[in-house]
């Protein structure tokens, strides 16, 4: 049996203070969340629950904020800071993005995310500045994308 990569760095403690870069793939790398039309989003009915999902995430964890965020067709990335170190019960990143999958997919009423999620430290004011770019304009590279799911 093959194993699986492992996602997380082995020794980073996923509940420290800070932001956190994440992305989360629709499963089988679907276009389920709508399409990019001249630049923009559109998102189907499945896309605003995800929207709605996302915004929901500071509701049901205290101490996480949002930050940047883009829904794309087949794809979310978005930017969550969790709260300060001393916290009763301590966030955990994982818990935190678990929770915003298993709630989009419930109200849903259908499976919607690929298995796993890919995330990144944030580093530094300069690299925060620089995924907040990445995030506001991944829309307007949609059709640069190498190989686009409309293509046969």
């Amino acid at each position: 049996m093959q194993r699986r990569k492992r996602l997380r760095l082995a020794t980073f403690d996923y509940s420290t203070p800070g932001a956190y870069f994440v992305t989360v793939c629709a499963r089988g790398g679907a276009c389920l969340f709508g399409r990019v039309a001249s630049g923009r989003n559109e998102p189907s009915r499945l896309g605003r629950i995800v929207e709605g999902a996302w915004r929901s995430i500071p509701r049901h964890h205290p101490g996480v904020h949002l930050d940047a965020f883009v829904l794309m067709p087949n794809h979310v990335h978005g930017i969550l800071w969790l709260g300060r170190a001393g916290q009763v019960r301590p966030l955990r990143l994982p818990a935190v993005v678990g929770a915003f999958k298993a709630r989009a997919s419930r109200i849903a009423g259908r499976p919607l995310w690929q298995r796993g999620y890919h995330e990144r430290v944030v580093r530094g004011e300069a690299e925060l500045a620089a995924l907040r770019t990445y995030i506001v304009e991944n829309p307007l590279r949609w059709t640069l994308d190498r190989d686009p799911p409309w293509v046969p």
